[in-house]
């Protein structure tokens, strides 16, 4: 199992998350937006607070994602 390294915000409710292995995804988090504790995220503020607890992408102790959770439902995030 991967771990994640580090989190980004982007635009349009994105995450670029880094894994230890290098390798870099991109999370789309648009769909979570209307549902339950995830209504939050829609203040931009807030969103951008992100940031890596325990080996979870988490914005505070109520909101989180495993890093299994997102690299299965993330797309490749490429430079070039």
């Amino acid at each position: 199992m991967n771990r994640i390294k580090e989190v980004k915000p982007l635009e349009d409710y994105k995450l670029l998350v880094i894994f230890d292995n290098g390798e870099k995804r991109i999370k789309d988090m648009k769909p979570y937006l209307d549902k339950g504790v995830f209504k939050k995220l829609k203040d931009k503020n807030f969103f951008n607070s992100v940031k890596i607890a325990y080996g979870t992408v988490t914005w505070n102790e109520n909101i989180d994602l495993c890093a299994d959770s997102i690299y299965e439902s993330s797309d490749s995030y490429s430079e070039e």
